[in-house]
């Protein structure tokens, strides 16, 4: 079974066959929202609004502890995380779609780890590559069979958010080798690795990072909302590609 979490402009897969809905009690509190399962093409899915299906959930209170768990203990087999971020490269303008392979983590205060003292031993674990290549790979092909062009690779750097970076902080992470900017990236990659759980993400740009191209003198709310309803729209072609894809 694949999980699919649904970040900004995605509380809802339309294609999904729903076949019931789950609230999973984690021992790290309450998940996002209840699960829904259902089916897309032949491929089992268990999905995920990650700010709650009314977007009441702020980045940095999200439980990315108890969102993980209950996907790994429902039996999900890996996990693809759908987040709308800021291009810092000028070539990843507003609607490009990619599958980053890296992560910069500037976040604080999170709950990070599954390891946190008590009775349980530390676990470390590798984090080189922070996505899974064979999950990157099937998203990449089935963007090549419904006909989208996804950028393969990229840099993602995750901000403690809610609010949106300065023009200072989007130049420090371009020196820092970031290619676009989020808030949700992190712990939710590294929890899932601690629980041995594939996981990848396609990150959908949905405006210039803040003092760059369209951004320079602001950040246009309503400019995003237009492009993430086009690009989701593609997403959720790119998903049932990806699910009619074993």
């Amino acid at each position: 079974m694949l999980a699919i979490v649904g970040g900004s402009g995605l509380t809802q897969l339309a294609s999904l066959d729903v076949t019931r809905r789950e609230v999973v009690r984690t021992p790290y509190g309450e998940p996002s929202g209840a699960l829904t399962f259902g089916r897309i093409c032949e491929q089992d899915v268990v999905f995920m609004a990650r700010h709650g299906y009314g977007h009441t959930i702020p980045p940095h209170l999200v439980n990315y502890r108890a969102n993980m768990w209950a996907l790994k203990h429902v039996g999900a087999e890996g996990v693809i995380s759908v987040a709308s971020v800021g291009g810092i490269r000028p070539d990843f303008g507003p609607g490009t779609l990619l599958v980053p392979d890296q992560i910069l983590d500037y976040t604080w205060g999170r709950e990070s780890t599954y390891f946190d003292g008590g009775d349980r031993p530390v676990r470390h674990v590798d984090f080189t590559h922070p996505y899974d290549e064979k999950l990157r790979k099937r998203l990449l092909a089935a963007g090549k069979a419904v006909g989208e062009a996804l950028f393969d690779g990229g840099t993602y750097a995750t901000t403690q958010g809610p609010r949106l970076e300065t023009a200072a902080e989007i130049d420090r992470f371009e020196r820092d080798g970031a290619d676009v900017v989020g808030m949700t990236g992190m712990p939710e990659a590294s929890l899932a690795r601690e629980l041995d759980l594939p996981y990848a993400a396609i990150n959908v740009v949905a405006n210039f990072g803040a003092g760059r191209a369209s951004s320079e003198h602001g950040i246009s709310f309503d400019s995003i909302e237009l492009v993430l309803q086009e690009s989701m729209t593609r997403v959720r072609v790119l998903l049932n590609g990806l699910c009619g894809r074993k």
